[in-house]
C-alpha cells in the first residue's frame, strides 16, 4: 500500500511539472546543466592540480636520476614526465571549453531569469488588465505594462474606427496630439493594422526614435484574424535602445494578445451598458405615456 501510495504522489508531482509553463521548465533546465557543468569544472580542476603535483615529483626524482648515474629507470622517468604533460595539457584545453560553455550556460540563464520575471510581472499585469471592464481603466494598465515591462515613454495605442477605415487613438504618451487618426494601409501603423501583421525595427542603431510616422515597433491587438487596433512604440529608454531581445519579442506577443482581449471586451461592456440605458429610457418613456 505504501508503494502505491508513493507512486501516486511521484505520478501527481510529474504531472503538477507538466502544468508549468515552459518558461519556467526551462530555466530550471538551464540551472541544472549549468550547476554540472561548474561541478565539472571543479573537478578539472582537481585533476589537474593532482597532475601538476605529480609532474614535479616526476620531475624531481628525474633530476636526481640525472644527477646520478645514467639508469634504466631514467628513460622511463622522462616519459612519464612526457605523459603526464601532455596529459595535463589536454587537460587544460578541455577547462578552457567547458569554462566557455559555463559561460555560454550563465548568460542564457541569466536571460531565462529576466524572461521569468518579465513574464511573471505581465502575468500580474494581466490579471489586473482582466480584472475590470472599464475602457479608461484598461488602456491605463496598457500604458503601465509599455512604460513598465516594454521600456518606453513614447508610445501610441490605436483602435479601429467601426464606420471608416482609420485607426484613432485612444491613450498616447509624448505623442503630437494633432496625430488623431491613421488610415488603414498608410504608413507603417497603417500597414499593420491593415495586414495584421507585426512590424519590429532590429536595426535600432540607425533608426529614426521618436517620428510618429515610423514607429520602431507595431504591435498589431487581433482577435482570431480580424485586428482592433496597433499598439504603436516611438522611442525606447536608454538601456534599451542597443537592440532587442528574444525576450522583448515575446512579451510584445504576448502582451498584443492580452491587450487586445481586454480592450474588445471593455469596447463591447461600454456598448452593451449604452444600449442597456437606452432601453429602461425607452422603457420608462413608454410607460409614463401609457399612464
Amino acid at each position: 500500500m505504501d508503494k502505491e501510495k508513493e507512486k501516486e504522489k511521484e505520478k501527481e508531482k510529474e504531472k503538477e511539472k507538466e502544468k508549468e509553463p515552459e518558461i519556467f521548465r526551462r530555466a530550471d533546465e538551464f540551472l541544472g546543466v549549468f550547476r554540472k557543468g561548474v561541478e565539472f569544472t571543479q573537478d578539472i580542476l582537481k585533476e589537474n592540480e593532482r597532475l601538476r603535483f605529480a609532474t614535479v615529483q616526476l620531475t624531481e626524482q628525474l633530476k636526481a636520476a640525472q644527477k646520478g648515474s645514467s639508469s634504466p629507470d631514467l628513460s622511463k622517468l622522462q616519459q612519464q614526465v612526457m605523459e603526464l604533460t601532455a596529459e595535463r595539457e589536454a587537460l587544460l584545453n578541455k577547462y578552457k571549453i567547458v569554462e566557455e560553455e559555463n559561460k555560454d550556460f550563465a548568460t542564457r540563464y541569466v536571460e531565462v531569469e529576466e524572461e521569468n520575471n518579465n513574464l511573471a510581472n505581465l502575468y500580474v499585469a494581466s490579471y489586473q488588465l482582466h480584472s475590470t471592464m472599464d475602457l479608461k481603466e484598461v488602456l491605463r494598465i496598457v500604458s503601465e505594462i509599455i512604460l513598465n515591462l516594454i521600456g518606453s515613454d513614447h508610445f501610441a495605442i490605436l483602435v479601429r474606427d467601426d464606420e471608416q477605415p482609420v485607426l484613432r487613438v485612444v491613450a498616447s504618451e509624448s505623442v503630437d496630439p494633432s496625430v488623431q487618426k491613421i488610415k488603414l494601409g498608410e504608413g507603417v501603423i497603417g500597414r499593420v493594422g491593415q495586414s495584421g501583421e507585426m512590424y519590429v525595427q532590429d536595426d535600432l542603431e540607425h533608426a529614426v526614435m521618436g517620428s510618429p510616422d515610423h514607429p520602431i515597433v507595431g504591435i498589431p491587438l487581433k482577435i482570431h484574424n480580424d485586428v482592433i487596433g496597433v499598439i504603436a512604440i516611438f522611442d525606447l529608454f536608454e538601456q534599451k535602445k542597443k537592440r532587442l531581445t528574444r525576450v522583448d519579442h515575446e512579451l510584445f506577443s504576448m502582451m498584443a494578445g492580452h491587450a487586445a482581449t481586454a480592450i474588445f471586451s471593455a469596447t463591447l461592456y461600454a456598448r452593451s451598458q449604452r444600449t442597456l440605458s437606452t432601453i429602461k429610457g425607452f422603457i420608462g418613456l413608454m410607460s409614463t405615456n401609457a399612464e
